[in-house]
């Protein structure tokens, strides 16, 4: 009997009938939660995805951010677990865009001789990060200031985004060759996929 034969004998008698089926049952369990995991993510993408288009998916995502920044500056102290949702929600969707913009767009306006703008965007992400980590200790920690520490990031962000849509992406868009938009487009989703 081969090695792997005799491992086989071994695992069978010592998981009878019914380890089997208790194998086959974690087997679909496993199955089942990938394709919900793969459900959600294309579910978080989809609104990138359907503009057909790098620059019209960006801006998708900054009016969802944009709304979600809207809807923590109108809660109240006493929202507390409301806030801590919101919080949740955009620290997820603006890491999601954040990986888009930093593993794909701002590496094309890099290699189209921009690198300087691609490095101060990136400072501006980091700034944005750097904001929303400090409105999760706020909340988490009870302490006064969550309105003042929104409307700071709202500022950051409301800035950063003029840039990029009124500026960088037009100017970016107009150099770009419909093949390479297209490239861009679709390497970009596929970023934002992974880590929807």
């Amino acid at each position: 009997m081969t090695d792997t034969s005799a491992r086989k004998t071994e695992m069978k008698t010592a998981m009878g009938k019914g380890g089997t089926s208790a194998l086959m049952a974690g087997v679909a369990g496993f199955g089942l939660g990938m394709m919900v995991s793969a459900g959600r993510k294309a579910a978080a993408q989809a609104a990138t995805f359907a503009a057909g288009d790098w620059f019209e998916g960006l801006k998708a995502e900054h009016q969802v951010a944009r709304g979600l920044l809207e809807k923590l500056a109108a809660t109240r102290e006493e929202d507390m677990a409301k806030r801590a949702a919101l919080v949740f929600e955009l620290q997820h969707a603006m890491g999601k865009h954040q990986v888009q913009e930093e593993y794909v767009v701002y590496c094309v306006v890099a290699a189209h001789g921009q690198a300087d703008v691609a490095e101060s965007l990136n400072a501006d992400h980091f700034e944005v990060k750097q904001g929303l980590y400090e409105l999760e200790m706020i909340g988490k920690e009870k302490r006064p200031g969550f309105l003042e520490k929104v409307a700071a990031i709202r500022t950051a962000f409301e800035s950063h985004v003029r840039e990029e849509e009124d500026e960088v992406f037009p100017a970016l868009q107009v150099m770009l060759t419909d093949a390479e938009k297209t490239a861009l487009t679709n390497r970009m989703n596929r970023e934002g996929f992974k880590v929807a």
